[in-house]
């Protein structure tokens, strides 16, 4: 069944911004994977949400660079619209004001570069299936209700 797009979080911070290093923090600090850049954004997930890949909802934090292990609750003003080996991973963005413009664009650019290197390391595991940034999309451009769901 469909879930409404929440207006706030609590979401789990698990790259601070600038890091290299994604780890999955709900499982105990395992390494997910390592960026071939440093992230312009904090990542984390909400744990007790789950994505349609099984693993806690992903989500993007905007704003200043947050420490890794920590708690925040911020307001949900977007989505990243993402595929993964064949599965919808949508990142939810969360930010302290409305997304920009200019946000949108970093956000764009930062996931088609992240989709290449996911891509990649999808291949290395043996994973097939669609791997791709599809698009960036505001709060208020949501014509329908939101799903983590194609």
């Amino acid at each position: 069944m469909p879930q409404p797009l929440p207006r706030r979080a609590r979401i789990l911070i698990e790259v601070p911004k600038g890091g290299f290093i994604k780890r999955e923090l709900h499982e105990g600090s395992r390494i997910d994977f390592i960026s071939p850049l440093p992230s312009p954004y904090n990542y984390g997930c909400i744990p007790d949400v789950p994505g349609q890949d099984g693993d806690p909802l992903d989500v993007v934090v905007l704003g200043p660079r947050l420490k890794a292990g920590q708690t925040i609750e911020r307001e949900i003003v977007g989505v990243v619209r993402f595929w993964d080996a064949g599965l919808p991973d949508d990142k939810l963005i969360a930010s302290e004001s409305p997304l920009s413009p200019k946000q949108r664009t970093g956000l764009r650019r930062f996931f088609k570069i992240y989709a290449l290197a996911r891509l990649a390391l999808n291949k290395r595991k043996g994973l097939s299936g669609r791997t791709a940034f599809v698009s960036v999309v505001n709060r208020e451009e949501l014509d329908q209700p939101w799903r983590n769901t194609r």
